[in-house]
């Protein structure tokens, strides 16, 4: 294994230098690189400050100690370059990559994703991957001669397909969307710019997914045991936290609570890391690739968890599912959620001149679902106290969400 801080390139990274371009062609910096310059439209951008007010788990006000939607994706950011580095891709790539993978997520967390799917169930669907493409090549509006970002071939390529490919070879969808299609919103879109989507993505957006992936487990086993939803002791039925904590415990007997679990945290995310790149140094050389394409045609995903481990994390989250996600407080509060969302879409949808102006241009109301869509977009938009708000103006009652 290489040593985790040498930094390099290797010939199956995106290069920045080469990269497939821009919908709309602009001149080169002469100060970034063309993934560079995408990370920092990502940062400026009014989606990406609205994460700090979007949860997790936890509804904002329950505490400053939770994760955001924020402080995970920077949480993401942190461990998608650790990866990069190691495993030679372009970490800049891989930063814009893990910094925009939550700009299409709703308010209230996945309760909210779930209540606009249903909602959106006749318009072609609400999904929060097809909704971040539609913010950063369309919602965001911030630039004179486009809107959108403007982002990269490779970016918006990543951003699509770093959970794997949408089409079979046949151009039939994958198994994940067979049911209900490929997302309206992906579909439109490559129809302007072929992202690829019978192929896998480059190596930096696998490597932005698995970080997605380790920081979910981490970081929601620290909020769910500073919530009080489960003990620490009760980590122990997951066999790699079981041993993990008989580590600490052998090391430092006496150890505080919050040291205890600030230290399994840290020691989860190594693990996981760790085994990220040893797996993926042993793909790679297996597959010798020789540019990112490879990795684009390889028929599997490069850069992931060994056997052992991609179980130890399955455990991991049928912990979490059944000790914290479904836990009845965070259960009540997520249906008190799905209230508010619900009340917003029916209201919005027969008053749009409820929401502001510069949501009603352009929107003929004989189109009902142009019209849901808009709707959608305003809604998974907001910050959930903005939603809040929102709601205690059009309504005389609003749940408390605490």
């Amino acid at each position: 294994m290489r040593p985790f801080g040498e930094r390099w390139r290797a010939p199956y990274a995106c290069n920045p230098w080469a990269s497939r371009g821009r919908l709309y062609p602009e001149a080169v910096s002469p100060t970034r690189s063309d993934f560079q310059r995408d990370r920092d439209r990502i940062i400026h951008s009014s989606a990406f400050r609205r994460l700090k007010h979007k949860t997790q788990v936890f509804v904002y006000h329950e505490g400053d100690h939770f994760r955001t939607r924020l402080t995970h994706t920077i949480e993401v950011s942190q461990i998608a370059r650790a990866l990069a580095r190691s495993l030679g891709l372009d970490e800049d790539l891989a930063e814009a990559l893990a910094l925009s993978h939550d700009l299409g997520h709703t308010p209230f967390g996945h309760t909210g994703e779930d209540t606009l799917e249903e909602c959106m169930a006749a318009f072609g669907g609400f999904d929060h991957n097809a909704q971040a493409l539609r913010v950063v090549t369309r919602l965001e509006r911030r630039y004179p001669d486009y809107d959108g970002l403007n982002l990269t071939w490779e970016t918006l390529e990543g951003l699509v397909k770093h959970n794997g490919p949408l089409l079979e070879a046949d151009g039939k969808p994958t198994l994940r969307y067979a049911a209900r299609g490929v997302p309206l919103a992906i579909t439109e879109y490559n129809v302007i710019q072929d992202l690829e989507l019978a192929t896998f993505a480059s190596g930096e957006a696998q490597a932005a997914a698995i970080a997605d992936d380790i920081a979910y487990d981490a970081h929601d086993i620290d909020d769910g045991l500073r919530a009080g939803l489960f003990r620490i002791d009760d980590l122990r039925e997951v066999p790699l936290l079981n041993a993990i904590l008989s580590e600490i415990d052998d090391r430092w007997p006496n150890l505080d609570l919050s040291r205890r679990i600030h230290e399994l945290t840290r020691r989860v995310i190594t693990r996981f890391v760790e085994d990220v790149v040893a797996e993926g140094d042993k793909r790679i050389a297996a597959l010798n690739p020789q540019s990112a394409k490879d990795i684009r045609k390889a028929g599997e995903t490069v850069i992931c968890f060994s056997d052992g481990m991609r179980e130890a994390d399955a455990a991991i989250k049928r912990f979490l599912y059944a000790r914290m996600y479904r836990h009845a407080e965070v259960m009540r509060v997520r249906a008190q959620a799905d209230d508010v969302l619900r009340d917003l879409f029916r209201r919005f949808k027969a008053e749009p001149e409820l929401m502001p102006e510069e949501w009603q241009a352009d929107l003929p109301r004989d189109d009902e679902p142009r019209l849901a869509r808009r709707v959608a977009d305003y809604i998974a938009g907001m910050t959930d106290r903005y939603a809040i708000l929102e709601h205690r103006r059009l309504f005389d009652v609003t749940p408390d969400l605490r």
